[in-house]
């Protein structure tokens, strides 16, 4: 029989410096990958690791394991190069056992997450270096399922929703031996079972009669196949492997169905990262974000970018999240052979080891790919790892996730037999109110085509707050009403197969620089910590839930000017009562799971509020009334982190903006002002500066390619809101030269 042994910690050294002790897993960037770049950006280099093993048991095979290191490692058995593995999120192994000695073994493993080739190399999240899964040294008979088999367990099972069941089984060294295999139910209870002699490759095909379907969060129900080796009664090797019965299909229409009933699809993506531990993280992270997600009221997760944890997909099977894997194959196409490559064996791997799990349903092949333009050569790598995909899991679906500015009828649309976009109108450009129109036109343009949101989404940073939210400022409330917006679009939209918020978590993006926070992508419903939940994720718990619940926004919101009196409720009652001090203020009706309790009378000083439907009691927030808005509120200007409200001269000097209906100015898109000949004339001179500092320079190209008009600003850029666009340039654009186009924009009658 096989035994495996978890190896704890190692001796660690960065390229150059002095061995250390660190317990495993391990990643050398769980602080400088999450600090934002004042100190420099990450460090990406080569970490070495000398790990001490087991003593071998003499007739056994000795294997390494390693479920994830990041991007490329070499392994080496007592100064015997035993492999290299390209790629930073699968799980591979290697025979360690022609270089093993009684006594004294030493493990090591030299880890890169330099620069190179190998996918991801350019997307906005940190890419932390370093052993950060678990590490298992395993012994096996001579005769076991093959471990060297794409990092897989060697057995593969393919269920049908009739009960028809196929296994496919890799032994090696198994001559002469017979192969068996146990279908159990959950309880344990076998309910068909096979034998068969041993061969490089066996096949068993057998029955259960009547399943018990997998039936997502109302009925995740699970089996097990048990499979042995087995000569002369003794058995050799046994593993055992989760699957699930279940049917789906999708219509263009009509979305997703799962066992023949409608079930639309509505859920988050996640990042596997944690505060301070980057992406060495622990199985009681892993079953935190579990319980959070299903919290929301998810019942689908987009694993993004890359392949994640074995525990984390078991556990999905388990709790009945339907899942979207997918390979990071994201952002930039690097087109070399050694890249076009390592797609391949990424995209291998990741269904290999996960094609057991009954909650995955849909394979991704890449996200964003095309963000600085399309190519054929990039064309025809999206068809092979599509073709791949589907020659590897003809059972399952495959998909990708596009960036916005991807034409309508571009080929790309027709790749995989899913389509989904990444849409951020409503922050990055455009408006939230753009995204119905465009889901709209693409479904009229494409009826076959199944499509899908793959991402959208608001940074979201809680120490800002206002009571007018705008696209772009950072604010608690601007996240909330344009999540609840969305709600509502998808609400009217059933023909969308699936829709993913991006992101359930903040995570680090260690480049970032934005909204006074380093080195964060702040567009989570929960914090980087997965200590609190923001607003934003009780709209998506009041629209996706069914147990009573009502939730009071506006708890960091502490400071009330006069104008700011409101109290915003997220319930999935019929009716909502507000107290005030303890007394009941006044009762109103849901509207779209919201209630908005306007002008609320305060007293002086502290004042507690909470909200009841019935027996359901809110959470309690406190807020007092103040004389004027509370400058700290407001995000630095020009998304710096320095906080000039904390200089009293700079406050004094405070310019509010002003808008005058029927006037233009800054809020206005830029297609709009520079179809106007007066408002052109005010941006003259400034749209170079303005666009030469937007993080959108690796758009140029795809923006280029906008089949839509040869001028640029009717595209991608024209979409965007001048303010937002001012924004998105940092630096380039200070506040006065801010002030100034605004003030000469607002002299200008529409």
């Amino acid at each position: 029989m096989r035994n495996s042994v978890r190896l704890t910690e190692a001796l660690f050294a960065k390229d150059g410096d002095a061995f250390t002790r660190v317990a495993l897993p391990h990643t050398w960037n769980n602080i400088d990958g999450q600090d934002g770049m004042a100190d420099g950006p990450y460090w990406r280099g080569l970490g070495c690791y000398h790990l001490e093993l087991p003593n071998p048991t003499e007739g056994k095979k000795q294997y390494i394991e390693f479920q994830g290191a990041n991007h490329v490692a070499t392994v080496y058995c007592n100064g015997r190069e035993m492999g290299c593995h390209k790629g930073g999120f699968s799980t591979f192994r290697f025979d360690l056992t022609p270089a093993m000695k009684p006594a004294d073994n030493i493990l090591t493993v030299e880890v890169t997450n330099a620069v190179s080739d190998i996918y991801p190399q350019n997307a906005d999240f940190t890419f932390y270096g370093g052993l950060y899964r678990a590490v298992n040294f395993i012994e096996v008979a001579p005769a076991h399922f093959d471990l060297l088999k794409d990092g897989t367990s060697g057995v593969f099972v393919t269920p049908r929703a009739n009960g028809m069941t196929r296994v496919d089984l890799f032994p090696v060294g198994a001559e002469g031996c017979t192969v068996k295999v146990a279908l159990k139910d959950a309880e344990g209870n076998v309910v068909a079972q096979s034998a068969t002699d041993a061969a490089a490759h066996t096949v068993i095909k057998i029955k259960v009669k009547e399943p018990h379907l997998w039936n997502s969060m109302e009925d995740p129900y699970c089996y097990t196949c048990e499979a042995t080796i087995e000569k002369d009664g003794a058995v050799l090797d046994a593993v055992t492997e989760t699957y699930g019965y279940r049917s789906f299909h999708v219509d263009p229409d009509k979305g997703f169905f799962l066992n023949g009933k409608s079930y639309p699809l509505h859920g988050v993506s996640r990042h596997q990262d944690r505060q301070d531990m980057g992406w060495a993280i622990t199985p009681k992270e892993h079953e935190e974000d579990i319980a959070l997600i299903k919290e929301v009221g998810a019942n689908t997760i987009r694993l993004a970018h890359y392949q994640h944890d074995q525990y984390f997909y078991s556990l999905c099977d388990h709790t009945g999240f339907v899942l979207w894997a997918e390979i990071p194959f994201i952002s930039q196409f690097i087109p070399t052979q050694e890249a076009h490559d390592n797609t391949i064996s990424q995209m291998t791997e990741l269904i290999a080891q996960n094609y057991n799990h009954p909650s995955i349903f849909f394979w991704g092949i890449s996200n964003e790919i095309t963000i600085a333009g399309e190519s054929e050569a990039l064309y025809q790598n999206l068809t092979e790892l599509n073709a791949l995909a589907k020659k590897l899991d003809p059972s399952r679906l495959t998909t990708m996730a596009q960036v916005s500015m991807v034409p309508m009828d571009s080929e790309h649309t027709y790749i995989t037999d899913l389509q989904s976009y990444n849409h951020y109108f409503g922050w990055y450009v455009g408006d939230v109110e753009d995204n119905g129109p465009w889901l709209d036109k693409f479904h009229a343009l494409n009826p076959d085509r199944c499509l899908g949101v793959s991402e959208y989404g608001a940074e979201n940073i809680l120490k800002w707050h206002t009571a007018y939210p705008d696209n772009h400022d950072y604010t608690e409330e601007y996240a909330s009403h344009y999540h609840h917006e969305m709600l509502k679009t998808f609400a009217t939209r059933p023909y969308l197969w699936a829709t993913h918020v991006w992101n359930m978590f903040d995570f680090a993006a260690d480049a970032r620089d934005e909204g006074g926070v380093q080195g964060r992508n702040n567009k989570g419903l929960v914090t980087y910590d997965r200590k609190t939940k923001k607003d934003a994720f009780y709209i998506y718990q009041a629209y996706w839930t069914t147990k009573p619940m009502v939730h009071v926004c506006g708890e960091r919101f502490v400071d009330r000017a006069p104008d700011e009196r409101f109290i915003d409720v997220y319930t999935n009652c019929d009716e909502v009562t507000l107290y005030v001090n303890g007394e009941a203020v006044a009762t109103k009706a849901a509207v779209d799971h919201e209630v908005l309790f306007e002008n609320v009378a305060l007293r002086d000083g502290d004042n507690v509020i909470t909200a009841r439907s019935g027996d359901v009691e809110g959470n309690t927030i406190t807020v007092r009334p103040v004389a004027e808005h509370n400058y700290a509120y407001d995000v630095p200007e020009g998304n710096q982190g320095a906080n000039w409200f904390d200089d009293p001269a700079a406050v004094a000097a405070r310019k509010a903006m002003k808008f005058p209906a029927g006037y233009y100015s800054i809020k206005d898109k830029v297609s709009v002002l520079m179809a106007n000949p007066e408002t052109a004339k005010v941006l003259q001179g400034a749209m170079a500066q303005i666009l030469g500092g937007t993080s959108f320079s690796m758009m140029n190209d795809a923006e280029k390619s906008d089949k839509s008009d040869d001028n640029p600003m009717a595209g991608f850029y024209g979409m965007m809101r001048l303010s937002d666009l001012m924004k998105m340039a940092g630096k380039s654009v200070t506040a006065e030269m801010k002030q100034q186009i605004n003030d000469a924009l607002i002299q200008i009658k529409k």
